[in-house]
């Protein structure tokens, strides 16, 4: 199974492309999409479009994991990140993507055992599960490749097998 791992954003959106087969998993890919700063939110909602539909189109995934929008103390930058993320949910359902959605903790259980495990924790347990060099750069792919593994390490639980 081809996960695309997602860490949403409005200026930054990270993205991880694992392949998972029962307890084999490997990172394909990772990166970020970039949009330029001081362009007009519609045009970087648009780029991020045509970015992941470009992902899509390449890697083929059979699942899209997704961290669901966690409001901190910015309500503006939440509210960014939620425009954002609808046209990633919108992208992913119109070119027929299953979509998964995963909380930080969740991800952070799934990833490291614990939920309230810090972000280095999860990058290094990210790093040690994929049998990486390095930790991927830049933070927001190493999100997205964490919460692609979540998806990677939750779908193949044998709890879920008949």
């Amino acid at each position: 199974m081809r996960i695309l791992g997602i860490d949403p954003g409005y200026a930054i959106v990270g993205f991880g492309v694992l392949e998972a087969q029962g307890a084999q998993v490997r990172l394909v890919r990772c990166g970020a999409i970039n949009t330029p700063a001081g362009v007009p939110m519609p045009q970087r909602l648009v780029q991020i479009q045509e970015d992941l539909e470009t992902l899509i189109h390449q890697f083929s995934p059979e699942a899209m994991a997704i961290e669901e929008l966690f409001f901190n103390t910015n309500v503006t930058t939440g509210i960014g990140v939620a425009q954002a993320r609808g046209v990633i949910l919108m992208t992913a359902a119109k070119l027929g993507v299953a979509v998964y959605e995963y909380t930080p903790s969740q991800v952070k259980q799934a990833v490291v055992g614990y939920g309230k495990a810090e972000k280095r924790q999860v990058m290094d347990m990210t790093r040690r599960l994929l049998h990486l060099a390095a930790v991927p750069k830049p933070d927001d792919a190493a999100d997205a490749v964490a919460i692609a593994l979540c998806h990677a390490r939750s779908h193949t639980s044998r709890l879920l097998r008949g």
